[in-house]
């Protein structure tokens, strides 16, 4: 599931006491460097003011962003996207008989051959339940008559059904929040009539003056719900309400999922054999897709063109940005991801960005082996580690660095959660960020991230630790352009190690609680915020005083196409 501003909405309703605690931050904040800024960025303009001076020839790095879809003709974006050189675009051909016709800018696992796409999917909770629920439901199992696959798909659907019990809280939360949405749409169809426009920001509307009570009792009342639910307020009105639907949307469908099985928009769509791996080459190459919002913004942190003089500045200069839709409205499927993983890697990506994530994972082998490809062809993946407020040292969160056919944790594979500023929040720590003292290996900035959206060359802010995670892959990207001889284990390392820690005096709560005071090493490996100066530094020396030597594994074979 994507892993965004509308996602951890329920969190902002018992928790809106500390919303009109918080600041404004300068666009770009993410960037900044504490000493200098005063913000707690990434110190990114003086880790570009040390490479100057090194001196040093930076190489192009495809970094492959596996999201919901890009926007590819965004003005900030259009010139730093992969563009396949095998394929000779719209020919109908696989000129590079990869097994994917036209995959120019990638590939889009979620479509289908008539050129539809899956906008839609069901939890993944929803869809075990009910995969094994004629098998399992009211019947006696004994596991030691089962076999090994048996056993595990007992194992995750009694987990699933228990999670089927919705609480009485959770349901009285989203019936708040459509509530809430209802009169945000009434007010908000007041507002467009007076202001004479469809769109606005909570910016404009407070400048607009209504001449009508009606007018200015709906200015009051929309920018009261925007307080109240946690939205930012330089987000458009017709983003906000579109995201509130999908939202409650996505959550009534939930509540509803014990009883009646969720559509199965893939058996209509993409037409695959999903029980098949071996059944891999369906999709089409609409990267786009039908919901673009999240990917876009996720590949503008990454790369956005830099020193262009317009929106936004991207954390890396020279990368291009393989586009991989596999994240629908609802969670993803494991055999997308496995199958997207290995696209990257075989088409030269040297960094795979997956904000997105999901607590059931029926298919994880298929998606570790991918994970261990990546690995032995020196790949590395970063990966959101979610906006519940969790400790996924105790709580499933997939994809995982757990390689269980290996026994053994992926050397490729960092973990990111969200961290905040004392000026946008009350703690360093996002409040929504999951965390994990052994589960978590940095934090990165995730809160008022400004970037590139959809729909005719726009920008704006979203939270959440998908938009920590490309934070984190545009450092990757710049250590692997500037210094392409290390590899993507020590790349890891290098980014741990060379986290920033804040001041114990700056107020640190672990997310979703009050306590007493704490650190970030009490919350993730490395104890701190990625630093990219720091890194570039760390890098410098070591590849300028040493050559170190990574063992090589045996590489796994490709997948063979099959016509």
């Amino acid at each position: 599931m994507i892993r965004g501003l509308a996602f951890s909405l329920l969190f902002a309703v018992v928790c809106t006491c500390d919303v009109f605690a918080q600041t404004d931050a300068p666009k770009g904040w993410h960037l900044l460097d504490s000493a200098q800024d005063s913000f707690y960025g990434i110190s990114l303009n003086k880790a570009y003011q040390f490479l100057q001076i090194k001196k040093k020839n930076p190489q192009t790095v495809v970094v492959a962003v596996l999201d919901s879809g890009v926007d590819t003709t965004h003005e900030d974006l259009k010139n730093n996207l992969w563009i396949n050189p095998k394929e000779i675009p719209g020919n109908g051909i696989d000129d590079d008989k990869n097994g994917y016709i036209d995959d120019i800018y990638g590939w889009n696992f979620l479509g289908g051959k008539d050129g539809r796409s899956i906008k839609k999917a069901a939890d993944e909770k929803a869809r075990v339940y009910h995969r094994w629920k004629d098998l399992f439901t009211g019947k006696s199992i004994d596991t030691n008559q089962l076999g090994k696959k048996e056993k595990e798909n007992y194992h995750i659907w009694t987990k699933a059904a228990a999670g089927m019990n919705f609480s009485q809280e959770e349901q009285m939360d989203v019936m708040f929040i459509e509530l809430t949405a209802k009169a945000m749409r009434r007010h908000d169809k007041v507002i467009r009539q007076e202001m004479a426009r469809e769109e606005y920001t909570c910016e404009q509307l407070e400048q607009f003056e209504p001449v009508t009570k009606t007018g200015r009792d709906a200015k009051i009342g929309y920018l009261t719900c925007i307080k109240m639910m946690g939205i930012d307020p330089e987000e458009k009105n017709i983003n906000t309400l579109s995201e509130l639907d999908e939202y409650i949307e996505g959550k009534k469908s939930s509540f509803e999922s014990k009883d009646k099985a969720p559509y199965n928009y893939r058996a209509e769509i993409v037409q695959d054999n999903y029980d098949n791996f071996a059944d891999r080459y369906y999709g089409n190459n609409d990267v786009m897709g039908p919901g673009p919002m999240h990917g876009t913004h996720v590949t503008g942190i990454i790369a956005a063109q830099r020193n262009n003089n317009l929106g936004v500045d991207g954390v890396a200069d020279l990368v291009k940005i393989m586009t991989l839709r596999v994240v629908p409205d609802g969670d993803e499927y494991d055999k997308d991801v496995a199958l997207a993983i290995r696209y990257a890697v075989d088409n030269g990506a040297k960094v795979i960005n997956m904000s997105f994530g999901k607590s059931y994972s029926p298919e994880k082998s298929w998606v570790d082996s991918a994970v261990r490809y990546a690995e032995q062809h020196d790949v590395l993946l970063i990966h959101a580690s979610g906006n519940d407020a969790e400790d996924i040292d105790t709580r499933e969160n997939y994809p995982s660095p757990w390689l269980e056919q290996w026994k053994t944790k992926a050397t490729n594979f960092i973990t990111v959660g969200a961290s905040s500023d004392v000026r946008l929040g009350n703690s360093i720590a996002a409040e929504f960020s999951n965390y994990g003292k052994e589960s978590v290996d940095v934090f990165a900035p995730g809160v008022k991230i400004y970037s590139t959206i959809p729909g005719g060359n726009q920008y704006g802010n979203l939270k959440g630790t998908s938009m920590a995670t490309p934070i984190v892959s545009g450092v990757a990207a710049l250590l692997r352009s500037y210094y392409p001889s290390l590899s993507a284990v020590e790349v890891k390392k290098i980014i741990e190690q060379s986290v920033s820690r804040p001041d114990a005096l700056v107020p640190c709560i672990k997310p979703g609680m009050k306590g007493d005071p704490l650190t970030l090493s009490d919350l993730c490996r490395s104890g701190g915020i990625i630093n990219a100066y720091n890194a570039v530094n760390i890098a410098s020396h070591i590849t300028e005083t040493t050559v170190i030597k990574t063992p090589q594994k045996p590489i796994a074979k490709p997948l063979k196409v099959k016509k």
